[in-house]
């Protein structure tokens, strides 16, 4: 694939996850608000920005065997968790914006924790273990077949986890 390609079509993956959260948040929101048919839009259009996502991400060639997938998985958490998250909360820090520092704090201790659980699937497949995960719904904490009684992270109660099994 051409370079320049190549670029637009990362600038264009990127645009389209964004805009997919962007639009599920905005959904929540609107059943809050209880605009129920507005957001079902915000769902469907949601949905429709994963598939070009996920065209993108096939035209690109990144999604591979599920042992690379994996593995690189691994390498982007600690990547994640260890350089960028780090320079964040410095930034945040140096001009004391203190929810913003917390913000990276808790993701960076979460991004970590991404990396052990992908470290320790591999362990469970080999084992042919099914666990169920338990996700914080305050600061995306993840818990391997355990509920904890409060998050490790942000301290908030067992009662704010959603069982993944």
């Amino acid at each position: 694939m051409d370079d320049k390609i190549k670029d637009a079509m990362h600038q264009a993956y990127t645009g389209e996850s964004k805009a997919a959260l962007r639009l599920k948040v905005f959904a929540e929101q609107a059943e809050k608000d209880a605009y129920t048919q507005l957001a079902k839009l915000f769902r469907v259009i949601s949905f429709s920005e994963e598939i070009h996502g996920k065209r993108a991400l096939r035209l690109l060639k990144e999604i591979k065997s599920t042992e690379e997938n994996l593995a690189d998985s691994f390498e982007s958490e600690t990547q994640v968790a260890g350089v960028a998250y780090d320079n964040f909360i410095q930034r945040a820090e140096e001009v004391g914006d203190k929810a913003a520092s917390l913000y990276f704090s808790q993701s960076r201790d979460v991004e970590e924790g991404h990396a052990k659980l992908y470290k320790e699937a591999m362990n469970h497949v080999l084992e042919e273990k099914e666990t169920t995960y338990y996700v914080c719904m305050v600061c995306g904490y993840v818990s391997d077949g355990v509920l904890p009684e409060e998050c490790p992270v942000c301290g908030v109660n067992k009662e704010k986890f959603v069982g993944f099994e």
